[in-house]
């Protein structure tokens, strides 16, 4: 509002007559105009309004650094007071695993792996125990026979049975460790997602506030005559829609809630936001040469169990010769008829005459071309996957940079001078509403960009088994990074 209007509308006061009602508005629009020129109308106006109405906006009562901050972030702008440091894997993430460990679910996998062993250690034993035989027989002349008898295990059916439950530890151990990657990517993903929706619901109750304040001021501005009865009601509206807006963001934050005490026994574990780290992981994918990528892909923990499968197939085609191979049996046998003493040795070979089991042989055979062409599957499978999320994560990254810059900078200086403009009379209340439910939108559309990259990420490091081996390798070099990352959406949540 310049002097020009200022003047005008002082002499239009004048004339009607309404001097003594001109001059308590004209001082108070001196003072709404001096405040705009200094930029601290707004504070002025929340504070006429807390004076004025005092049960209405009891809650709104702050200083004015804190109604800074609090015009920033309810449109979704967070100052540079509220930003907090950054938090790295190594401080945070061993508390989060040592939770994770004491899991039931993780307790039945350690179980299952001592199973294994003790299944290999009952593989390693001898096939075949000797047998021993006495006999009696009662005739003129009685007779007495001891025998000792022995297969020998030719065939070596004990390795095969070993190699075997090596490979069936190895599987399972391989098994084990990309199902623990996937429950530790859902987790962290419930974890992720609800850091989301408590920002969002932080967002929206911000924004049910702000809107809270701004009614006070429409309703200070229609009394002082500069705002009309449907602007007001369009503000009204407007407080309306933001508390609808806060019940359902307030649900969607419990269901989260919910999820987090399903998966981990807990909803308020020590969490902090990543997005750096996934950077650090789609730069080293990008960097690596087009040989050493091929080798990786081959070398995916995922790919351990299908490749173990195809070695297990050649095992069974080997175990199938050893347990159809004809093992000798060597007797001793000693004899005693009247006053004769009898020795003997024996030797007995089953004969494949009738059934040489061949086609068990070739049906073995096949199992393990069955095993590689899995294997084979299964590597096209998670090579697409690899690919799609090396040409989607990067962008979604660079979206969220684009996204974080025009919201700090950019909507930053939109937000300060949309209010003025608005308090000031130069732009009008449904324009004004329309303005910031488009920053609003602005904001939510970032953090669906960030559960975007959090699910992308966290899905195909759990599907691949990268997961753990990632956050073992790189928790110590990331914990060595700069302790503030000027990021007002990568920050702590959950404390």
């Amino acid at each position: 509002m310049n002097k020009t209007t200022l003047a005008r509308t002082l002499a239009c006061l004048f004339r009607s007559g309404l001097l003594s009602c001109g001059l308590v508005l004209a001082a108070g629009l001196l003072a709404f105009a001096l405040a705009a020129e200094n930029d601290t109308l707004e504070v002025f106006l929340e504070t006429k309004a807390l004076e004025t109405n005092p049960l209405e906006t009891n809650a709104l009562e702050t200083k004015a650094p804190e109604a800074e901050v609090f015009k920033a972030q309810s449109l979704g702008l967070p100052a540079k007071e509220t930003d907090t440091p950054y938090v790295a894997f190594g401080q945070w993430l061993p508390a989060l695993l040592t939770q994770f460990n004491q899991l039931p679910e993780v307790q039945a996998q350690l179980t299952r792996q001592q199973q294994a062993e003790l299944a290999i250690q009952a593989a390693d034993r001898a096939v075949y125990n000797p047998e021993l035989g006495l006999n009696y027989q009662n005739a003129d002349t009685d007779s007495y026979s001891l025998g000792l008898s022995q297969t020998l295990d030719w065939g070596d059916k004990r390795g095969v049975a070993t190699k075997r439950a090596e490979l069936e530890a190895q599987i399972l151990f391989a098994d084990i460790g990309l199902e623990r990657n996937q429950m530790l990517a859902e987790r962290l993903l419930a974890l992720a997602e609800q850091a989301q929706s408590r920002k969002a619901l932080t967002f929206v109750e911000q924004q049910l506030r702000f809107t809270k304040a701004q009614l006070g001021i429409a309703k200070q501005r229609l009394a002082a005559g500069d705002l009309s009865n449907v602007e007001l009601q369009l503000m009204q509206l407007e407080l309306a829609t933001n508390t609808a807006d806060y019940a359902l963001a307030e649900q969607v934050a419990l269901v989260a809630d919910g999820k987090v005490i399903e998966l981990l026994g807990d909803n308020n574990l020590a969490f902090s936001e990543f997005i750096k780290e996934i950077h650090v992981f789609v730069a080293q994918a990008k960097q690596a040469p087009a040989p050493e990528l091929s080798t990786y892909k081959s070398t995916l923990p995922a790919l351990a169990s299908a490749y173990q499968q195809v070695l297990l197939a050649r095992v069974n085609a080997m175990q199938v010769k050893a347990d159809t191979s004809a093992d000798p049996t060597i007797s001793l046998g000693a004899e005693k008829e009247g006053t004769d003493n009898k020795l003997g040795v024996g030797v007995s070979i089953p004969l494949q005459v009738r059934n040489n089991y061949s086609e068990l042989q070739a049906v073995a055979d096949k199992g393990i071309a069955i095993a590689e062409q899995g294997y084979l599957a299964r590597e096209r499978v998670l090579t697409a996957k690899q690919k799609h999320v090396l040409y989607a994560l990067p962008r979604l990254l660079e979206r969220y940079q684009d996204w974080r810059e025009l919201v700090q900078v950019s909507g930053a200086k939109a937000a300060k001078s949309l209010s003025q403009q608005w308090q000031a009379g130069d732009v009008s209340t449904s324009e004004y509403l329309q303005s910031r439910r488009q920053l609003a939108a602005s904001y939510l559309v970032g953090l669906n960009l960030e559960t975007a990259i959090y699910q992308s990420w966290l899905t195909w490091m759990g599907e691949s088994g990268q997961l753990m081996p990632f956050l073992n390798g790189t928790a110590e070099q990331i914990s060595q990074a700069p302790s503030h990352m000027p990021n007002a959406a990568a920050r702590t949540v959950n404390q």
